[in-house]
């Protein structure tokens, strides 16, 4: 986010003598640049000028000497907080006595002291204190002690005014060296929208603050001299052989040359200090000054060593394989979409030198003896400078603004700005020839109308109000017909190109404060909806069971398919893949919760966590066959049902899942011993309080679904009203290979549902159970059944063998072996039954169980263990 300075924005819009930077960011929020933080002066409290009375060297026993130093303060200051015992200079006013380290400075120099109650960068506070035998009261500074970097005449220690930091400035003892240094600027940090690429610069945010307040504004690219008017300047060659959608890489480059450069020339004061304050850090003048001509005019520009800069400069496509070593030591294979800055300096004539837009290369690199330089400003395509940046995962202060658009007419402009600064403070002259290849495209214009602001937004703007809106952000308005508007935006709005983009204009600068607050009435007594309870509910039986809720982004890998082990034919590999994703490595949706839940929990693990038991509800997405770009309807009225209906088809298929994953210990540690890990039983049980808190009822059944255990999953289904059962979900242990592949503990679990299903499945009234008056008759079977056999059979076979009777049937027991048969397996079921009007009888409960041994029998071929 780019950093204001406040004096360096006064130089292009007025601003109020004592405006602060809360005032500032205020007036700024009016017109849509929010802030993002403010920061005061650096240095707060009494920084004042001193004159250097007398100066006494004292070597101490570690080698070390220091200087017990006597400083006129001014009489304002100057109190002697010295211990009594230290002998007293014999001169007339009155001093501090401080202790120094440095010793670049004489009696006599006027230098910079921080008296006690300073306040200096990096929360430094200054106070008395003894040392070396005396009370030093106070601090006699150097240059990065009050934040102002290196000094420019390469000479550490204290800042001495006449000479190096302080060069040209005059004082008197007790001057405020805060406002002499220029120490006192606030700085006002704003968020700017990617559609507002032009407020990347103190240009852009000057124009808007004058938007903002009716102040003032005084374009700097309009006081810029070209001078060097001439062709012939460095070749260049524009070749892009393959654009991005047919838009050109490069559009216009100019080249200008500055000759005779005195390398060891220093970046003025004055300029670190505001690349300070924006963010940026001081390097060496030539790299300085671009810095700073692009944070004022939003231009970026590269400065290449003329003398290893062999000509014709050529921008052309990557080829395949080809590799480039960027500024910052990092080698880099090129891809055939990146945009390059090439010469003819190679072994076979042709060399890269810089990935356009994005950052140089180290070949043609400004260095200590670099005399002679060649300016580089360019437009180029935003798009081809964005997906460069984000393939090599390279962004810089100069692709931050290529990819939001920078004004076109420019580049001429800022390389001028450019090399008058560099002439002026290093040296040096620039030739009348210059390159300036290409063109610049006119900005198209957009047909509107005077009442569309009205139509859109809801209020009436008057004639006057919609014209000078247009007008001030710079906008050509031609009238057409009665109401008919033809507007050419300006150079520097690229983001203007339909006329819903000229209403947001007017509602800006006449104020969002002019649009009145109209809020829906909610209507009375409908409160939530039934799946808002359902979602509600399902996550808090989640919590409640212990479980934590977190929230892992929907975007995934191509590999995590297989790295769940899905098949090769498994509908949830059918995924949607974004074409401009966040992260390139994540360009899938995901088709299933677990994708991204389980690098969740290998997540916490891996920052000390030695279990996991968390929970999601989010949405899951699957890709649909043909489906074409979404429609954009007009702003103007609400879209048609057609319109909708043709939206909601180009979006993918989506519902909203319920996943947990669990492993590893269920509990702390406690005298009583160790807790029991989590296991499969356990994600089967929290899949049921899920469904149950919703008001449905699971019917579980062994299968194999990846990516859980062959042996130890199960298949969730829930009752359909037509009578039939859907498949919802699967529980159950994770596969060992998956496990492995997440590095989770040993038995890990997961469930997933589709939560919308479930809730959907519920039904829609809930009846009053009355409390039973009578005692209930427990008994137990153990059916012999084909191991294909689900249990949920034979628990509905049970069901209807009791009749009204039945009032709880549950499975405690599964065993297969040879006892039981090849091919058998024994469920145990305890069964609760209970009349509503009467004790049961011996009699009554034997005919149940002979009811339900021929339920089983008949149901599912079941017999009763002996």
């Amino acid at each position: 986010m780019p950093r204001i300075p406040l004096t360096w924005l006064g130089e292009h819009v007025e601003l109020p003598a004592t405006a602060s930077a809360l005032e500032v960011a205020t007036d700024l929020s009016r017109v849509g640049l929010e802030e993002e933080a403010l920061f005061g002066a650096q240095v707060t409290g009494p920084l004042v000028v001193g004159r250097v009375l007398e100066l006494v060297k004292e070597p101490q026993k570690n080698g070390k000497t220091i200087n017990w130093v006597r400083v006129d303060v001014g009489p304002e200051h100057n109190e002697d907080a010295d211990d009594p015992k230290d002998p007293q200079p014999g001169e007339e006013r009155p001093s501090r006595g401080i202790i120094c380290g440095a010793h670049n400075f004489v009696e006599g120099d006027l230098v910079v002291v921080s008296l006690p109650g300073t306040v200096l960068p990096g929360d430094f506070a200054i106070a008395a204190r003894k040392t070396y035998g005396h009370t030093s009261d106070g601090m006699i500074c150097s240059g990065e002690e009050l934040g102002l970097g290196p000094d420019p005449d390469g000479e550490d220690g204290i800042i001495v005014l006449g000479r190096g930091h302080a060069r040209g400035l005059t004082a008197e003892p007790g001057d405020d060296a805060i406002a002499l240094l220029g120490l006192a600027d606030e700085v006002v940090e704003i968020n700017v929208t990617p559609d507002r690429g032009y407020c990347f610069s103190m240009r852009g945010v000057a124009r808007e603050y004058g938007h903002a307040t009716g102040a003032a504004f005084t374009d700097p690219a309009a006081a810029v001299e070209i001078t060097a008017t001439e062709a012939g300047g460095v070749p260049v060659q524009l070749r892009d052989e393959a654009p991005l959608n047919g838009a050109e890489g490069c559009t216009r480059f100019v080249a200008l040359e500055v000759e005779g450069v005195d390398p060891a020339a220093q970046t003025p004061r004055w300029m670190a200090r505001r690349l300070t304050l924006a963010g940026m850090r001081p390097i060496s003048l030539i790299v300085d000054v671009t810095n700073y001509v692009m944070l004022d005019l939003g231009q970026p520009l590269h400065a290449y060593d003329a003398e290893k800069l062999v000509g014709p400069i050529t921008v052309r496509r990557a080829r395949k394989g080809e590799e480039l070593t960027t500024l910052d030591d990092v080698e880099r294979t090129l891809d055939p979409e990146d945009l390059l800055i090439t010469d003819a300096g190679g072994p076979a004539g042709d060399r890269v030198l810089g990935l356009a837009g994005v950052m140089g290369g180290e070949d043609t690199e400004v260095s200590s003896t670099t005399t002679s330089i060649v300016l580089e400003a360019a437009t180029f395509d935003p798009v081809t400078v964005a997906r460069t940046a984000r393939r090599h995962r390279l962004p810089s202060e100069a692709s931050k603004r290529f990819e939001r658009g920078v004004d076109p007419q420019l580049p001429l402009i800022a390389a001028h700005r450019a090399a008058q600064l560099i002439v002026e403070h290093g040296g040096g002259t620039v030739p009348a020839r210059v390159t300036d290849e290409g063109s610049v495209p006119a900005p198209t214009p957009i047909s509107a109308d005077l009442h569309d602001a009205e139509r859109v937004v809801g209020i009436a703007y008057t004639d006057e109000q919609v014209t000078s809106s247009l007008e001030a952000i710079g906008c050509t308005v031609a009238r057409e017909g009665e109401d008919g508007l033809l507007v050419t935006p300006p150079s520097w709005r690229p983001d203007l190109t339909i006329r819903e983009d000229l209403v947001e204009e007017i509602a800006r600068l006449v104020g969002y404060s002019q649009i009145p607050s109209v809020l829906p009435t909610a209507p009375g007594g409908r409160g939530l909806t039934v799946a808002q309870r359902g979602r509600r509910a399902a996550r808090r039986a989640l919590a409640e069971a212990g479980l934590v809720e977190v929230n892992s982004a929907p975007f995934v890998a191509g590999s995590v398919h297989d790295r769940l082990r899905y098949g090769t034919d498994d509908a949830r590999r059918e995924a949607v893949r974004i074409l401009n994703p966040l992260s390139e490595d994540e360009p899938l949706l995901r088709t299933e919760l677990l994708q991204s839940l389980l690098p969740t929990a290998r997540r916490n693990l891996g920052r000390g966590e030695e279990s996991v038991a968390i929970f999601q509800r989010g949405s899951v997405f699957r890709a649909r066959g043909g489906q074409g770009a979404a429609p954009v309807p007009a702003a103007a009225q609400r879209p048609s049902e057609q319109e909708l209906e043709a939206i909601l088809a180009a979006l993918p298929a989506q519902t909203g899942a319920l996943a947990a994953v669990v492993g590893g210990a269920s509990g702390p540690d406690s005298w009583q011993g160790e807790p029991a890990p989590w296991g499969w039983t356990d994600a089967l049980d929290l899949a049921r309080r899920a469904a149950a808190a919703v008001g449905a009822e699971l019917e579980v059944r062994q299968t194999e679904h990846a990516p859980f255990h062959p042996g130890r999953a199960a298949e969730l289904r829930v009752h359909t009203a037509d009578g039939d059962s859907r498949v919802v979900g699967a529980a159950g242990e994770l596969h060992p290979a998956v496990l492995k592949e997440f590095d989770l503990p040993a038995r890990s679990a997961a469930f997933e549902l589709d939560l919308e299903a479930v809730i959907a499945a519920a039904p829609a009234v809930v009846r009053a159970v009355p409390v039973p008056t009578y005692p209930p008759a427990k008994e137990d079977f153990a059916f012999v059944v084909e191991e294909s056999v689900p249990a949920s059979a034979v628990e509905a076979a049970i069901v209807v063998g009791a009749g009204d009777l039945a009032e709880r049937v549950h499975l405690f027991d599964v065993f297969t072996g040879e006892q039981i048969g090849k091919g058998k397996k024994s469920l145990a079921f305890a069964i609760r039954l209970r009349s509503g009007e009467a004790t049961l009888t011996a009699e009554q409960i034997g005919e149940t169980r002979q009811r339900i041994i021929a339920a089983v029998q008949s149901a599912v071929g079941g017999v009763l263990r002996a």
